[in-house]
């Protein structure tokens, strides 16, 4: 089986998903969002597979959306209706990205997210959506966009962390190291990042020999308890906030200078004040 942006592997009751765009540390676009799609649904019609593990190859999990087809994209569709923004329209669109990142959720089969490098942004929500996440000790995971020109859509900070801990992220759009992921109970567990594919296979084998009939009710009862707390509610209203912020004056102003001065420095200007991600080390 083979896709565009991911690749695509099952054996011994395990399917193994890596996000394969390493030369832009894995960031979201079209095609990624489609062949995961693809991907998960060919994991879920496999009866032999039991488990899959969601991985990033190259240097990082996901640097979330990818700045150069978002930004561009989202300026000439604004340029067509002569400046004007379709809140609907944007909504409708940014709704696909979210199935997209639920049906991770929505897999009857769990799902572990295997963290290393980079995970920011968008890509927080493929690893947030996943059942277990995994993480390499010096990852970095954060959501920087609610500093300026974005909202979480899945809003999975709220439903996997505490009040004081989401609120904080959520304000700060700080980093986490994958240490403090795994101490504010964020990731099942945190190793080197040169232990992290072992750990992981070692745990996907150990569900592997439970019955999928179990796995799948274990799964589901534990999803049923936070889809009645309303997630699905508060998704919809992350995506309605996160169309508003990329279009608020300071979020439009942000776009521009990404657009005219670089993605590298509108990032680094934002980040400046925090010291982290990029700036970590200046």
């Amino acid at each position: 089986m083979s896709f565009e942006t991911v690749d695509y592997a099952a054996a011994e009751g395990i399917a193994r998903i890596t996000l394969n765009r390493p030369q832009r540390l894995n960031a979201i676009n079209a095609e990624l969002v489609a062949d995961l799609r693809a991907a998960l649904a060919a994991a879920d019609e496999d009866r032999a597979v039991r488990v899959i593990v969601l991985s990033g190859a190259g240097r990082a999990f996901c640097a979330g959306y990818d700045l150069a087809w978002g930004t561009q994209a989202e300026d000439a569709a604004q340029r067509a209706m002569s400046g004007q923004w379709d809140p609907v329209r944007d909504y409708t669109s940014m709704s696909r990205n979210v199935r997209a990142y639920m049906a991770i959720w929505e897999s009857p089969k769990p799902v572990i997210a295997q963290v290393h490098g980079w995970c920011v942004g968008g890509g927080t929500d493929l690893a947030l959506c996943s059942d277990l996440i995994y993480i390499a000790d010096d990852a970095q995971i954060g959501y920087p966009p609610a500093r300026v020109w974005g909202e979480p859509t899945t809003v999975m900070w709220v439903y996997r962390l505490g009040l004081e801990h989401a609120k904080r992220l959520m304000l700060s759009g700080e980093a986490l190291s994958g240490a403090d992921a795994e101490r504010l109970g964020l990731a099942s567990k945190a190793v080197p990042a040169d232990e992290l594919a072992e750990v992981v296979t070692t745990m996907a084998r150990r569900l592997a020999t439970i019955p999928l009939n179990q796995l799948i009710m274990s799964k589901l009862l534990v999803n049923q308890a936070y889809e009645n707390m309303g997630l699905r509610t508060s998704q919809l209203i992350g995506t309605v906030f996160d169309g508003i912020a990329r279009h608020t004056p300071e979020g439009i102003a942000w776009r521009d200078e990404a657009m005219r001065d670089g993605f590298r420095e509108a990032v680094r200007r934002r980040d400046a004040p925090f010291g982290d991600y990029g700036e970590r080390g200046r």
